[in-house]
């Protein structure tokens, strides 16, 4: 579904005659259905990652494909479609402060054009899904942290992707919201989705025992179908 071959990203050096290598060689495959974290310490490489995989930047040197199509070698209009598939999760939400729970996913809808009847249809879906119904009408400073979470993972689900790009989704939570995001997120996958789940929480990684890629100065060090935390 999936697959880094020989993924290098450089960027210029400004101070230093150096280019900043931020990912050196990175090779690995993450088929259908697959939960799958990335680890490593912050500038190990993980984001850049995610955002080569939407698009947003180009890889110095080396391929990714997604479905067997160079993601970096197709049409715009291609590259929209792979995007509709992926959905993504941020550490920070990115929730808009003056709509409502429910504004905010319809407005994910709005823009790729959606029928009224559509998002009326879909969004009190997405809600109950992540069991924040009784929150559809709250904004954004009215909701826990957790509750922004799973706001943000509604978001992400409403385009029915066939992936979830989550990154460091549980960096401000605590214990409990913690492990409500990871249930949802392991309930995504139990029921088809793909979920990439990058972060450096040693315990959520430990109590996954999912597969662990991990990486440490841009590379690839470990890749465990049953992976602990080993940095």
């Amino acid at each position: 579904m999936i697959f880094f071959n020989s993924v290098t990203k450089t960027y210029p050096a400004y101070l230093t005659k150096r280019e900043n290598s931020v990912l050196e060689d990175v090779s690995f495959k993450i088929e259908k259905g697959e939960f799958v974290s990335l680890v490593g310490r912050s500038g190990a490489g993980k984001t850049t990652l995610f955002r080569i995989l939407l698009g947003e930047e180009k890889p110095t040197s080396g391929v990714v494909f997604f479905d067997e199509k160079n993601i970096h070698k197709i049409s715009s209009r291609e590259a929209c479609n792979i995007r509709r598939k992926i959905g993504t999760i941020f550490q920070d939400y990115k929730l808009l402060s003056t709509k409502t729970v429910y504004e905010n996913i319809a407005y994910a809808m709005e823009v790729t054009g959606a029928t009224d009847e559509d998002i009326e249809k879909y969004v009190p879906e997405a809600l109950d899904t992540v069991g924040l119904l009784e929150q559809a009408l709250h904004f954004p400073h009215q909701l826990s942290g957790g509750e922004k979470q799973r706001t943000a993972i509604a978001r992400a689900l409403i385009h029915n992707p066939d992936i979830i790009l989550a990154d460091e989704p549980t960096g401000d939570l605590d214990p409990y919201n913690t492990k409500d995001v990871l249930d949802l997120l392991i309930s995504l996958n139990e029921s088809g989705t793909t979920v990439i789940l990058a972060t450096h929480d040693k315990e959520v990684i430990n109590n996954l025992g999912r597969r662990v890629v991990t990486l440490k100065d841009g590379k690839v060090i470990s890749d465990s179908k049953k992976g602990r935390f080993i940095l």
